[in-house]
C-alpha cells in the first residue's frame, strides 16, 4: 500500500473513531455502520481521483458531489432523478427534513430515535462533512495536524450535548484517531525523504532537533488535544430537547415564575405511528374507564395559517390542588377519577402526559405548571424518563343538550382562540358552511363537522401522507382525503374558528391496550392528535374526526328526542372498569394483537418501510456503484487523457535527470513500441549495453513525448499524419494551428530531438522538452473556441488510441495463447523411424 493510501485510510478511521462521541445521541446506533460505508466511498472517490492524477480542486469537487449522491440516494431518493441525481425538489426535501431534524433536536431528549429523518440527516451529513475536511486536509493537501480541527469540531459538539459521564472513553478514540493519523503522516514523509533532516541542536553536542513542519505539525496537535478537553467545558449550556441532554427548561428561578417556549411536539407523530415495533411508552392503572382515557400532553393554539403551536405562556410552581378548569359549570356532571402512570425508561418527554382536565399531580422533580392549558412541564431538563406519577383527573359528562344550549363564550376568550391568518385559503371557510348548513347552534356545527370528517365525507386514514407545510396545507388535504390525526385536528380546528367556535388542537396519545393484569399499555402508535371546542359551561371538550382512531365522545350521539343529529358510529365501545381485564373494543389494541393484524382497519400502516427510513445498506452500495459508473463512466475519456499526458511529461523530464520509474519505463515504452519506433534490448552486465540501453531509453522517452505533442494538436483539431517526417509533421502543426514565434520553436525544437534519437548513433534525451508541449498545448488553447476547448478536456479525439492500444493487446493476448496451445499439442511422439 502507498504512502498516500495508507494516510487516507487512516484519515477515515480517525473520522470513524472522532463520530464515535455521537453514539449516546442516537438510538440504536446502526447508523455508524452506515457512516462507515458512505465515508468508506467518499475516500475511495479521492484516492481514484489522485491516483489519476486530478488537480486539488477537483479532487475535492469529485468527493463533494459523490457524497452528495450519496446523501440523495439515503434520504431524498424518491425526489431526485433516476433516485442519485437531486434537483430542486431534492434539495427542497432536504431544507425540510433538516428543518425537521432541528425541531426534532428541541423536542427529544438523549438519546434521540433514529426513526427521525431529519436528526439521521444531521448526523450522517455532518460526519460526511468532517470527513471530506479531514481527508481534503490531511492528505489532498498533505497537511494532518490542521485536520484536526474538523474533528475537534466533530468530538466537541457531541461532548457538549451529552451528559458528559462517558466523554473521557470518546476522547480517548478520538485522541487515538487523530495521533494515529499524524504518524501515518510522519511515516508517509519519511519513505519520501529517506530521513529526517534536522535542525539546530537543542544543546551543545545534542542531537539535532526535529525540523521545523515537524515541530509546528507536533504544536498543533497539542493544541487540538488540549481544546478537545476545554472547549466542551467552557461551551454555553443550550436548552431544549437533545441540546440540553433532557429536554426543554422553561423560565428561570426557583419555580415561581418565568415563560415557556412555543415548541412544536408534532414534529414526531407520524414517524411514531410509522414504526415497526409498537415499542410501549407509558403504563397505567386507572379507576375510570380505559376505553375513554386519553393522555393529553398539550395543547396547540396559536394557528399562522401553516401549523398549530403552543403560545408563548407564563408558568408558575405546582399546586398541590388544580384549579377547577375554565368554563366548567356546577351542573355538569362529573366523576374524579385517579390514575398511576408510569413511563418507559427510554421515553423522555417534556411534558407530563395526564388525562384532562386534572386536578391534582404527584411527581417527584422539579416540574412547572402551565394554568392556561393546565399542562405540566420539565423544569431545565426535567422529563418524563422512567417517572411514576399519579394524577387526579375530572371525568367530565356533559350532554348533548348541555352543549345545544351553551351560551357564547367571554369576548376576551372567543377573540383569542378564533383567530384565523389572513392567508387561510377561502376554502376552508365556505367548506364549513356548506358542511354545517342548517345547524342551529355550534353544537351541532362541531357534531357535523366531526362527522363529516369521520363517517360520510369520504376522507381515509393513512400516516403515509406527509404533514404539509404554508399555507395551502389544508386546502390540500380537504382535496385529497387523505391524512392522518394532524390533518384531521388541524383541519376540524380551523373551520371551528372560521365558524366562531373557539378551537384548539391537543396532542398526546389515544386510549391504549389493556393487559391481563388490569394495567393499560400505550405505545407509540398510540401517538394522537384532536381537536378540542370551548362551550360556555362546560369548558374545553373533545371531538373525534379522525377516523378509526380514538374513541368518538358519547356527548356528541345526542338523547334529545327529535333531535335531527344523526347516530355516529363509535370507534370504541366503553368498555368500563369492570371490563378492563378483556381486550378491548378499542382501535388502540395490544401489541400482540398488532402485529398479527387483527385490528381490522383500526390503524392502516404499509408493511413495507417508510420512504424516509432508508434502504438497506446492499441498496445504497449497489445504487453508489451504479451513480459513480454514471459518474465515472463519460469521464473515462479526460481521465484516460489526463493520466497519458501525466506519465508522457514526468518521464520525460526524469529521463532528462537521469532517473525514470519502473512503471514511467513501461509506459513509454507502451508508446515507443506502438509506433514501432524504438525497441528495448533489456538490461546488460557489460559497459557497452548499459551505454546501449540507456540510449534507447532515453530515445523512447523523447518518442514519448512528441507523441504526446501530437495528441495535443489532435486533440485541438489538427489530425495527425505518420505519413510525414518530423520536421514537415511539425511544420504542418505551426501552419495549421496558427502558431506565434515562440510556441513554433518549442514544437521544432521537439521535433528536432525525435530526429536526433532516430538517427544518432548515441541518442540522448533533450532537456526541456515537457515544457514544450506544455507551452504549444497553451498556444492552442488561447486561439481555440471555448466548444474547441472544453471538447479537447472532456472528449478529446487522441483517447481513441485508448482503444486501439486495447485491441493491439488483446490481438496480442491471443496470439501468444495460441503458440502456447500450438507448442503443447505439437509434442514429439518419441519414436524414430524404422
Amino acid at each position: 500500500m502507498s504512502g498516500r493510501a495508507r494516510l487516507a485510510l487512516c484519515a477515515w478511521a480517525a473520522t470513524l473513531m472522532a463520530s464515535c462521541a455521537l453514539l449516546p445521541l442516537v438510538t440504536p446506533a446502526t447508523w455508524i455502520l452506515q457512516a462507515a460505508l458512505m465515508l468508506g466511498v467518499q475516500t475511495g472517490v479521492g484516492a481514484a481521483t489522485r491516483r489519476v492524477p486530478l488537480a486539488r480542486p477537483l479532487t475535492v469537487a469529485a468527493q463533494a458531489l459523490v457524497t452528495l449522491l450519496m446523501l440523495t440516494l439515503v434520504f431524498a431518493r424518491q425526489q431526485a432523478f433516476i433516485g442519485i441525481v437531486p434537483g430542486p425538489e431534492a434539495f427542497r426535501h432536504f431544507a425540510d427534513l433538516l428543518q425537521q431534524g432541528g425541531d426534532d433536536i428541541a423536542r427529544y431528549a438523549i438519546p434521540a430515535p433514529l426513526e427521525s429523518h431529519g436528526i439521521r440527516l444531521m448526523l450522517l451529513g455532518g460526519v460526511m462533512i468532517i470527513g471530506l475536511a479531514v481527508d481534503t486536509l490531511a492528505v489532498t493537501f498533505r497537511s494532518a495536524a490542521p485536520a484536526g480541527l474538523p474533528l475537534l469540531a466533530l468530538y466537541s459538539v457531541a461532548a457538549g450535548l451529552s451528559d458528559g459521564g462517558t466523554d473521557w472513553l470518546w476522547f480517548l478514540v478520538a485522541a487515538a484517531g487523530y495521533l494515529m493519523l499524524l504518524l501515518a503522516e510522519g511515516r508517509d514523509r519519511l519513505s519520501q525523504w529517506g530521513r529526517v533532516f534536522g535542525g539546530a541542536p537543542r544543546t551543545p553536542g545534542g542531537e539535532p532537533g526535529a525540523m521545523a513542519p515537524v515541530r509546528t505539525g507536533r504544536r498543533i496537535g497539542v493544541l487540538a488535544l488540549g481544546l478537545a478537553l476545554v472547549v466542551p467545558v467552557v461551551l454555553p449550556s443550550m436548552s431544549g430537547g437533545l441540546l440540553d441532554g433532557a429536554g426543554t427548561g422553561v423560565g428561570a428561578g426557583n419555580g415561581s415564575g418565568g415563560t415557556i417556549s412555543a415548541v412544536n411536539p408534532l414534529v414526531s407523530l407520524r414517524d411514531s405511528l410509522n414504526v415497526d415495533e409498537d415499542r410501549q411508552v407509558l403504563s397505567l392503572r386507572t379507576n375510570g374507564d380505559v376505553a375513554d382515557l386519553y393522555l393529553r400532553i398539550v395543547s396547540l393554539d396559536d394557528f399562522d395559517g401553516s401549523t398549530w403551536k403552543p403560545s408563548k405562556r407564563h408558568v408558575t410552581g405546582v399546586p398541590d390542588k388544580l384549579p377547577t378548569p375554565t368554563g366548567l359549570g356546577p351542573d355538569v356532571k362529573r366523576a374524579e377519577i385517579e390514575t398511576r402512570v408510569s413511563a418507559a425508561d427510554w421515553y423522555a418527554q417534556d411534558w407530563l402526559p395526564m388525562p384532562y382536565p386534572p386536578s391534582g399531580v404527584q411527581v417527584g422533580g422539579k416540574w412547572r405548571y402551565e394554568p392556561v392549558g393546565m399542562t405540566l412541564v420539565g423544569d431545565h431538563g426535567e422529563t418524563t424518563r422512567g417517572k411514576t406519577y399519579l394524577v387526579k383527573s375530572l371525568d367530565v359528562q356533559p350532554t348533548a343538550e348541555q352543549l345545544a344550549e351553551a351560551p357564547e363564550p367571554p369576548k376576551a376568550l372567543k377573540d383569542e382562540y378564533t383567530k384565523l391568518p389572513k392567508s387561510l385559503p377561502d376554502v376552508v371557510r365556505t367548506t364549513a358552511r356548506k358542511v354545517t348548513e342548517g345547524s342551529t347552534s355550534h353544537y351541532e356545527q362541531a357534531v357535523k363537522l366531526q362527522d363529516w370528517f369521520a363517517v360520510n365525507g369520504g376522507f381515509q386514514y393513512s400516516t403515509q401522507v406527509q404533514v404539509g407545510t404554508g399555507p395551502q396545507a389544508i386546502a390540500k388535504f380537504l382535496k385529497d382525503k387523505e391524512g392522518f390525526c394532524v390533518h384531521f385536528s388541524f383541519a376540524m380546528a380551523a373551520m371551528a374558528r372560521s365558524l366562531g367556535i373557539p378551537a384548539r388542537v391537543a396532542v398526546g396519545f389515544a386510549p391504549g391496550s389493556p393487559q391481563s393484569d388490569r394495567s393499560v399499555s400505550v405505545g407509540l402508535k398510540d401517538a394522537h392528535a384532536w381537536p378540542e371546542l370551548y362551550f360556555e359551561g362546560v369548558g374545553w371538550t373533545r371531538f373525534e374526526p379522525t377516523p378509526n382512531r380514538g374513541v368518538t365522545p358519547s356527548y356528541t350521539q345526542s338523547d334529545t328526542p327529535g333531535s335531527s343529529l344523526p347516530d355516529l358510529p363509535r370507534s370504541s365501545q366503553s368498555a368500563g372498569a369492570s371490563a378492563s381485564a378483556a381486550p378491548s373494543a378499542s382501535t388502540s389494541c395490544g401489541v400482540q394483537q398488532k402485529k398479527l393484524q387483527e385490528c381490522g382497519n383500526a390503524l392502516p400502516v404499509d408493511a413495507a418501510k417508510p420512504g424516509g427510513g432508508g434502504p438497506a445498506w446492499y441498496e445504497i452500495a449497489g445504487w453508489t456503484l451504479l451513480g459513480l459508473l454514471a459518474l465515472v463512466v463519460p469521464l473515462l475519456p479526460m481521465l484516460w487523457r489526463i493520466r497519458r499526458r501525466t506519465v508522457r511529461l514526468a518521464s520525460a523530464q526524469h529521463s532528462a535527470s537521469g532517473t525514470v520509474s519502473a512503471r514511467g519505463r513501461r509506459e513509454r515504452a507502451a508508446d515507443g513500441l506502438a509506433a514501432g519506433e524504438v525497441t528495448l534490448t533489456g538490461t546488460s552486465t557489460t559497459v557497452e549495453a548499459e551505454a546501449q540501453y540507456a540510449a534507447e531509453v532515453a530515445a523512447g522517452h523523447v518518442l514519448a513525448v512528441w507523441r504526446e505533442l501530437t495528441d495535443t494538436a489532435w486533440d485541438y483539431g489538427i489530425v495527425p499524419d505518420d505519413a510525414l517526417t518530423p520536421r514537415k509533421a511539425a511544420a504542418r502543426i505551426v501552419r495549421l494551428g496558427e502558431l506565434e514565434p515562440a510556441a513554433a520553436e518549442s514544437v521544432h525544437r521537439v521535433a528536432s530531438a525525435v530526429e536526433q534519437v532516430l538517427f544518432a548513433p548515441r541518442p540522448h534525451a533533450a532537456p526541456g522538452l515537457a515544457d514544450d508541449v506544455r507551452s504549444l498545448r497553451a498556444a492552442l488553447r488561447s486561439r481555440a473556441s471555448w466548444t474547441t476547448r472544453v471538447r479537447a478536456v472532456l472528449a478529446p479525439r487522441s483517447a481513441v488510441r485508448a482503444l486501439w492500444d486495447t485491441s493491439d493487446r488483446w490481438n496480442a493476448f491471443k496470439n501468444r495463447t495460441t503458440e502456447r496451445w500450438t507448442a503443447l499439442l505439437r509434442r514429439p511422439s518419441g519414436q524414430q523411424s524404422g
